[in-house]
Formats: C-alpha cells, structure tokens, sequence
C-alpha cells in the first residue's frame, strides 16, 4: 500500500511539474511578443505644470466654433478614452468619416490617426481644432483668441517658463500631448508578463494561446498590442472598404487601404470596432480580422477564448 501511496505521489508531482513547465512556456512565448506598460511616459513631476495645462484643453469646449466640442467630447477620460460611436459627431453635429480612437495608451503609437498623417501625439491634438468637421475652428490665431484669457495666462507662462507669449497654437500642441502621455492603463495582463502566472484565468490562458496560434501577433504586438505598424485592410483576403487609408496621405498605390493597427488594450470596452467604426460586436471583429488578415477560421470557443483574454488587457482602474 506504501508503495502504492509513492507512486500516486511521485505521478502528481510528475503532472505539477509538466503543468509548471507548460505554465512558463506560455509565458515565455508570450514575452517574445508582447512587453509590459511602461512605468511612465513623461516625467510627471518635472512636467506638473505642463500637464495641468494640457488637462484643462482636453477639457475646454472653448476651443470649437460651437463652443461644445472638446478633445473629451469624442475621447472622454471617464469612457475608457472612446465616446462608444461609429463616427464623432463634430460642433455642428455633421460626423467624420473614422471612428474616434481611444486616446489612452495612444503615446504608445508610432504615428497618430487611422491614417498616421501626424507623426505624434503633439501634432495630433492640433489637427481636430482647425477641421471643419471636428472643431471647425478658421486658424491658428482663432485657436489663440479662444484661450486668450487671465487664467489660461497664468497656467502657459507656468508650463513655458522661459517664452516670452507662451500663448501659441504650437504650445497648445505641446500641453495636450504632455497630458496624453500619462493616460497609461495597466491591466492584470501585465501582472501576468512581470510573472505572475496567476494573474489570468484558464479561458483567458487559451485565448491567449489561440491569439498566438492564429498569427495576430503579426500585427498586434508590443506593449499596445498593436499600433506599430501599418496593415492593409484584408491583407489576406478582399476586405469591402471604400476608404481608402494611408494613400490619401502619401498618394502612393502601394498605400492604398493601409492603416495604422490599433492597439487592443481596453478594446472590450471601445467598441464599435475598424477604421468606420461598422462593426458593432468584438466577437464579429475577432472573426473577421482572423479570416481577412491571418486566413484562419476560428472556432466559436476560440472567439470567446481570444474576448477573454483580450479582457485582461481592461485597466485595472482609468487614471482619470
């Protein structure tokens, strides 16, 4: 009977043990694509002042010829960076042709926009005030007058020390995107990279492995997953889109429905999903993009399995 007991112990240890190996195999493949969040972006401390400013933008309507449109109206801080619609509704109600995306985490892109047509942060946040769609503002100087106050004087000399007039359309630029960058969000999928292997569930393990098998990883990688790269839209297989991407940018064939992949941290919570914002549900999105990017059909369990571990990806808690 002993022996009996010995051999039933040293089988489960044998199984923990494969189990254990497996567990930091999974790991270890998963730390060859994906890298934890950065701690920080910007230095918060040294830049306090700068940041402050850049909030109080984010925030103002005054900078929109309605007087009701802010960066918040279509990127709000307290809906995981997304206002959850398939286009922006601009200062007059006309909507863009994009879907708005979500700005947290976006100091990770390489470029900003569906289109990469700015080439960070600091640029992207002046783009919206002079569209006539978006903001609808006629000029730089429109932008200047808009924000041509006691206060807003008090906070630009405090964020620009050194200017002389630090009340300029570029230092605008350069006060959103310093708010920008501390939108960072992280997620119990970082846990999971720094280690603990305790920090996903077991269907979020699957859909982990099922994200690796069918080859998203091409695109979606890095501490975003995703947004650096360039992908076309049905790289594999013919994908119905009108728009026509990155070629209204660069002009050339070969940009032609290429966009910048979106990263998918928080991406359960800001859909609608693609570049028009026409597909409404994330498991039809998961499909769609395993068929027309990678070639493979998943199963119905691997959709929910890939939803699952997209989840943990969620920020434990929105910095504002």
């Amino acid at each position: 009977m002993k022996s009996l007991y010995l051999l039933l112990a040293l089988v489960a240890l044998s199984v923990t043990a494969f189990a254990n190996e497996e567990e930091q195999q999974r790991l270890e493949d998963a730390k060859s694509y994906f890298s934890p969040l950065p701690e920080s972006m910007i230095d918060a401390k040294k830049n306090a002042s700068l940041i402050e400013l850049g909030h109080k933008l984010y925030m103002d309507p005054k900078m929109s010829k309605s007087g009701t449109i802010s960066c918040n109206s279509c990127h709000k801080l307290d809906s995981f960076g997304v206002d959850n619609e398939a286009t922006s509704p601009g200062h007059d109600g006309t909507r863009g042709g994009r879907n708005s995306p979500t700005v947290y985490n976006a100091a990770l892109n390489m470029a900003q926009f569906w289109d990469g047509r700015a080439k960070d942060l600091e640029e992207q946040a002046l783009g919206p005030l002079l569209n006539p769609i978006e903001h609808g503002l006629a000029s730089e100087a429109e932008v200047v007058s808009a924000i041509s106050t006691d206060a807003y004087s008090t906070l630009f000399k405090a964020a620009f020390p050194g200017e002389k007039n630090p009340v300029k359309f570029v230092n605008v630029g350069k006060a959103i995107g310093a708010f920008e960058k501390t939108l960072l969000t992280p997620s119990r999928f970082d846990d999971y990279l720094k280690g603990n292997l305790n920090a996903l569930n077991e269907q979020e393990k699957r859909g982990l492995d099922a994200f690796m098998d069918a080859n998203c990883v091409s695109c979606h990688s890095g501490p975003g997953l995703g947004g650096n790269m360039y992908r076309k839209m049905g790289f594999v297989k013919p994908y119905d889109t009108k728009d026509t991407g990155r070629f209204q940018v660069t002009k050339k064939e070969s940009d032609k429905f290429e966009f910048k992949v979106p990263g998918l941290r928080n991406i359960v919570k800001t859909g609608p999903y693609f570049h028009d914002g026409s597909i409404k549900t994330l498991d039809e999105a998961i499909k769609i993009m395993a068929e027309y990017q990678a070639g493979v059909k998943l199963s119905p369990q691997e959709v929910q399995d890939i939803k699952a571990f997209l989840g943990s990806t969620t920020a434990k808690k929105l910095p504002y």
